[in-house]
């Protein structure tokens, strides 16, 4: 059995490298430790852990054990340092406070915890010969280290965690759909090479993931009524979506019409029971302004399918817009 460990440290939302060791970790192992490296105090942040786990649920993870904390483990930590001195191979193991360096606490864990592979970006490759000398040191098999290339900015560095969409937060903010942020990361796998983030590959996943989300789930994450689905699928983001909903929910303030032609015509075929999309066609085919008719019924110049906003709208409420424009 493959037996592998996401640590990270509870700094707050992940960065998206720290998400892609995530997701290549579940995919790579079939047993998975969530452990939280929290040995430096001044690294935490309030919340962080939490900010993180809920980071990791929202990308639908799953780990079989944990999260086990290494704060909790500091007795086990220094038991195991009593074999092998404060300082190993001139790296200190222990603090002046007595408390465990990272090195030793992840060694130590992943000695107890029986981890076979670990994974992890190419930023901890110089302490894998460390790492494997502790290992022996504590009598212990040394596992497979497999390093993954890290998340690059524009400027070939390092994406930093203040860029846009960096964070799993910020892009959950952003509207962005889990399965978008997930399929992107695991389109990169376990990348031998640095790669660029691609944050307009995420924006055109997130499109596909709206449009293939079911109906009751696209109502639900929106919160918006399921009738109006259909209006709701052209939607960029969840956000974009949010508006759609709110531009045909509520109504636009009313506004003199350039287009009164426009407005009468379609006030006649939707009376007349006319299809939306055949509505739409209908004053296409003689010429009517579109823009006119969309700033009536949403009061906005841009916005959902205009044959999706009268398919949404009740046929009486769309007839009101109609007429208070036309006033």
């Amino acid at each position: 059995m493959t037996r592998v460990r996401f640590a990270p440290s509870p700094t707050g939302s992940l960065h998206v490298g720290n998400a892609l060791s995530a997701v290549a970790n579940r995919a790579f192992g079939d047993w998975l430790l969530l452990r939280i490296d929290d040995t430096d105090p001044a690294r935490n942040v309030p919340g962080g852990e939490e900010e993180l786990l809920g980071d990791l649920e929202w990308l639908g993870l799953a780990w079989d054990e944990g999260p086990v904390r290494q704060s909790e483990r500091r007795a086990r930590h220094i038991e195991a340092a009593e074999g092998l001195g404060e300082r190993f191979d001139g790296i200190t193991l222990l603090r002046e406070d007595g408390t465990p360096t990272y090195h030793l606490a992840s060694v130590v864990d992943d000695v107890d915890f029986g981890i076979t592979h670990v994974l992890r970006g190419n930023d901890h490759r110089p302490n894998e010969a460390l790492h494997r000398r502790l290992f022996e040191a504590l009598g212990a098999q040394p596992p497979e280290f497999v390093h993954h290339g890290l998340i690059l900015g524009e400027d070939g560095k390092k994406l930093a965690k203040r860029a846009p969409g960096a964070t799993v937060g910020s892009l959950r903010e952003a509207g962005i759909p889990a399965e978008a942020v997930r399929r992107y990361l695991e389109e990169l796998g376990i990348p031998k090479h640095d790669v660029h983030y691609d944050l307009p590959r995420i924006r055109r996943l997130a499109i596909e993931a709206i449009g293939a989300l079911p109906d009751d789930e696209l109502a639900a994450r929106v919160g918006a009524p399921r009738e109006l689905v259909p209006a709701l699928r052209g939607a960029r983001d969840l956000n974009e979506a949010r508006e759609y909903a709110q531009a045909i929910l509520e109504p636009p303030p009313a506004v003199a019409t350039e287009s009164p032609e426009t407005l009468e015509r379609f006030r006649e075929l939707l009376e007349a029971g006319g299809d939306p999309h055949e509505l739409v066609r209908e004053l296409k085919a003689v010429g009517g302004n579109l823009r006119a008719l969309r700033l009536a019924l949403t009061g906005a110049e841009r916005g959902p399918e205009l044959w999706a906003v009268i398919a949404a709208l009740p046929r009486e409420e769309a007839l009101r817009r109609v007429d208070a424009a036309l006033r």
